[in-house]
This record gives C-alpha cells, sequence and structure tokens, in this order.
C-alpha cells in the first residue's frame, strides 16, 4: 500500500500528463477531426488514439510496474495482476468534443485495491484541472473544492438522463432543476464537487474509465457515488462495467437513493 506522499506523487505526474494530452486535444478541436464509429454506435476521434498513445508511453515509462486500461486500447486482464493500474479515458465526451461543446475532459486515475488513489480531469476548454488525492481532498486549479450541504429550501439541480430526472422531480418534495445536456459523464460527477449541480444519475452502460477519476474527486470533496443499493464501486476488476448510479452532495444520499430507485420503477412501468 502507498503511503500519502506517493499517492501526491503520483496525482503530480498524471497531472501534468493530462494538461499535456489538453493541448493535443485542442489541436483537434474545433477542426473537423477524423471519426469512425465503435461497436454501440459511439464515436472515436483522432484525437482521443492520438492522446491515448501519448499517455500509455509516457504513464508507462514513468511508472513501469503499473497495469494499463484505457477506452481506447484492446483490454488486457494482466493488468489485474498489477498492485496499481492507470485507467484513462483520452477523451470523455467524446461526442461532445467532436461537435465543438465545452463540457469534455482527458480522465486518468490510479487504481489500488480496486479504488482510486490519484485521479484528474483535464478540461482545457474549461480552463479547469480537477484532481483528488486519497485522504488529502479535491481541488480546481489548485485550490480545495467541497461539495454543498444540501438544505431543505435548496432548489435541487440534476443533470443526467432527462426522463428519469423528470420523474425524479416529481416524487421530490423540493423544486427541481434539470440542467442542460452534459456530454461528458465524469464532468457531470465532478460538477457536485464544484458545486454546480447537486445529483447525477448516470445509466447502466458506463465503465471503469468513465468513473474512476471522478467518483475519487466526488468523494474527497464530501460527497458520493454508488450504485443504486448504495454499494461503492470497484475498479480493476474483471468486468468493468457498471449499473445504474447515483451521484450527490452525501448529507442526503440515502434519500436520494431512496427516490432515484423509485424514480427508475416508475419510469420503467
Amino acid at each position: 500500500m502507498l503511503e500519502a506522499s506517493d499517492h501526491l506523487a503520483d496525482l503530480e505526474l498524471i497531472t501534468e500528463l493530462a494538461r499535456e494530452s489538453g493541448e493535443i486535444a485542442m489541436k483537434y478541436f474545433g477542426k473537423s477531426p477524423e471519426v469512425w464509429m465503435k461497436e454501440g454506435e459511439s464515436p472515436v476521434s483522432e484525437a482521443d488514439y492520438a492522446i491515448d498513445v501519448f499517455l500509455k508511453e509516457k504513464l508507462l515509462n514513468a511508472r513501469p510496474n503499473y497495469g494499463w486500461l484505457s477506452e481506447e486500447t484492446d483490454d488486457n486482464l494482466d493488468r489485474m495482476a498489477h498492485e496499481r493500474t492507470f485507467v484513462v479515458d483520452p477523451i470523455d465526451g467524446t461526442r461532445g468534443f467532436i461537435h465543438g461543446m465545452k463540457r469534455w475532459c482527458i480522465s486518468i486515475a490510479i487504481v489500488e485495491d480496486n479504488r482510486p488513489t490519484a485521479g484528474v480531469l483535464e478540461c482545457p476548454v474549461m480552463k479547469q484541472t480537477i484532481t483528488a488525492s486519497a485522504g488529502q481532498g479535491a481541488g480546481l486549479n489548485g485550490k480545495r473544492i467541497r461539495s454543498k450541504i444540501l438544505t431543505p429550501s435548496d432548489n435541487l439541480k440534476i443533470a443526467g438522463p432527462r426522463s428519469i430526472g423528470q420523474e425524479f422531480a416529481e416524487l421530490f418534495d423540493q423544486d427541481v432543476t434539470i440542467v442542460p445536456f452534459v456530454p461528458s459523464l465524469a464532468y457531470r460527477l465532478a460538477m457536485i464537487s464544484m458545486q454546480e449541480i447537486d445529483l447525477s444519475l448516470a445509466r447502466g452502460s458506463a465503465k471503469d474509465w468513465d468513473l474512476a477519476a471522478a467518483d475519487l474527486i466526488v468523494q474527497e470533496a464530501g460527497a458520493k457515488l454508488t450504485s443504486l443499493d448504495g454499494a461503492q464501486l470497484s475498479y480493476n476488476c474483471h468486468d468493468i462495467r457498471h449499473g445504474t448510479l447515483v451521484a450527490s452532495n452525501g448529507n442526503r444520499h440515502d434519500e436520494m437513493l431512496d427516490i432515484a430507485r423509485n424514480a427508475i420503477d416508475k419510469h420503467q412501468n
């Protein structure tokens, strides 16, 4: 198990390389990069591939004993034999990136014992670097951030699938605002840490690379990200897929889970 100082050294490494990756991404942003469609009609751009190659070389050269898991690299289960593993999404929110939207990011995490210990989201268009290290808090551009404490008089701001959000709003006894679409799930989760939203719902299609860095940021900012049954997420397992998820400010998370479950049941029936 690494000490806190080692986690901070890891964070320094991935933060610097995330920033360099952001510079690579901006060379393609708004310039009609070449795009291909993967299985499930998910787009990938030449920027995704360029960043993936860059990060794999730089990160594994710096930490050759770490494993590797990335959206744009064929998975190799040998990663599970490593004590620590890089979990990378070269561009989270590729659709938004392709269409010139602002809220996409490079996501890098380091996972140990199935939980993230260091994480960064680099959001170059927003000029934001969002970071966290286990037990050391979360930060935005070097300044500490904390999620908001939700009170009974607050207007609840929700991000996620609009249909489920509307069902949630009907069941919740406070005013609810459903925020406009955010193409990056990782960024949408981090918005809770930055006090921009209070709740985020995610369909059961997210993978490790969508979540690991954002999960640590959410946790270190005092918020929570769990499955519908309230369980903490595990990473770098054989199956990297996750079910329906709920993230909230934390102080009323159990209540939010109950309402989310009811909203989903109502939507499906």
